[in-house]
C-alpha cells in the first residue's frame, strides 16, 4: 500500500489481509509481475434504479464486480488489482470479492469523480508496476484477449484504448434537432475499457490535469492532451457498459456465449 493512508481503506473485521491467501500461505509467482489494474466501481449506479449499487449486483452468474477481478487475477503478470469503491463500502467490501487471489488484490476508497478515484488507484500500485490498466467495472465481460491487446500495446511505450469502430450513421444537429451535416464515421470509435498505459505515462497526465484544472471520465484523453501516443486495439461487442436496467438483461445474455 501506498503512503497516501486517506486513500486506502481499512480491512474490515474478517477479512484476509492483504498478503495472505486462504490457506494462510504466501504464493509467488514465477512470472514477471509488472502490471497493476485499477477497476474503478465507486459509483452509485443511480441509473439503474436499483438501491443495491450496480457493481454488487448479479450478472453473468457472478457479481458484476467480480468478473473483471477474476479476469485480471488470471493473468500472471498482474501484480495488484485495485478495486476502487464508493468511501460508504470501502470499509467493509462484499465478502464474495475475498473468493479472489488475495494476495494480489486490494480495496481503495473512491474520490468525489471517477477521475479522483483512479488517482487513488493508480497511488496504491506496488513499484513494480511499470504499466498500468484502467477498467471500469460496469463492463464485466472483458475477453482475456482485449486485455492482453492494451497490455502488449503499453509495454511497448503507447497508451491503448479497446475500442470498436462506429457502424451507425451519425447526424450532427442543431439546438433545434434540425439536422447540421452527416458526420464522416470512417474515423471514428467508440472507446471502451481497459485502458492501458506505461505508468510513467498516465502518472504524468493525471498529474498535470490536476495542475490545470482539467477534469475528464477518459483517462486516454488525459494523454492525448500532452501529445502522448494512444492507440486503439479493437475491443468487443461482449464488453457492453452496463448502465441502464435493461444492459442487466442483455449482459446475461451474452454471458451465456463468454466460454
Amino acid at each position: 500500500m501506498s503512503d497516501h493512508d486517506d486513500h486506502a481503506a481499512p480491512r474490515a473485521p474478517g477479512h484476509l489481509p492483504r498478503h495472505t491467501t486462504p490457506d494462510g500461505l504466501r504464493h509467488e509467482s514465477s512470472a514477471q509481475q509488472d502490471v497493476g489494474v485499477v477497476i474503478v466501481a465507486a459509483g452509485t449506479g443511480a441509473r439503474t434504479g436499483s438501491a443495491e449499487l450496480k457493481q454488487f449486483r448479479w450478472v453473468a452468474g457472478k457479481p458484476m464486480l467480480l468478473h473483471s477481478v477474476q479476469a485480471f487475477h488470471r493473468r500472471a503478470d498482474v501484480a495488484l488489482v485495485v478495486t476502487v469503491l464508493p468511501r460508504s463500502h470501502a470499509g467493509d467490501p462484499p465478502p464474495w470479492l475475498f473468493q479472489c487471489d488475495v494476495d494480489r488484490l486490494l480495496v481503495s476508497t473512491g474520490g468525489a469523480d471517477r477521475m479522483a478515484s483512479v488517482w487513488s488507484g493508480i497511488e496504491d500500485m506496488p513499484d513494480e508496476a511499470g504499466i498500468v490498466v484502467i477498467h471500469d467495472a460496469a463492463r464485466p465481460l472483458v475477453s482475456d484477449e482485449t486485455i492482453a491487446a492494451v497490455i502488449a500495446e503499453a509495454r511497448a511505450g503507447r497508451g491503448a484504448v479497446a475500442a470498436l469502430p462506429v457502424v451507425d450513421t451519425l447526424k450532427e444537429v442543431d439546438a433545434a434537432g434540425r439536422i447540421v451535416r452527416t458526420v464522416d464515421r470512417s474515423s471514428l470509435w467508440r472507446a471502451q475499457t481497459p485502458q492501458a498505459f506505461p505508468r510513467a505515462m498516465i502518472e504524468q497526465a493525471h498529474l498535470a490535469a490536476r495542475r490545470d484544472g482539467i477534469t475528464a471520465t477518459d483517462d486516454a484523453a488525459l494523454c492525448e492532451r500532452l501529445g502522448f501516443e494512444v492507440v486503439v486495439v479493437r475491443g468487443s461487442e461482449r464488453a457492453l457498459k452496463v448502465t441502464e436496467e435493461s444492459d442487466f438483461q442483455r449482459a446475461d445474455r451474452l454471458g451465456d456465449l463468454v466460454p
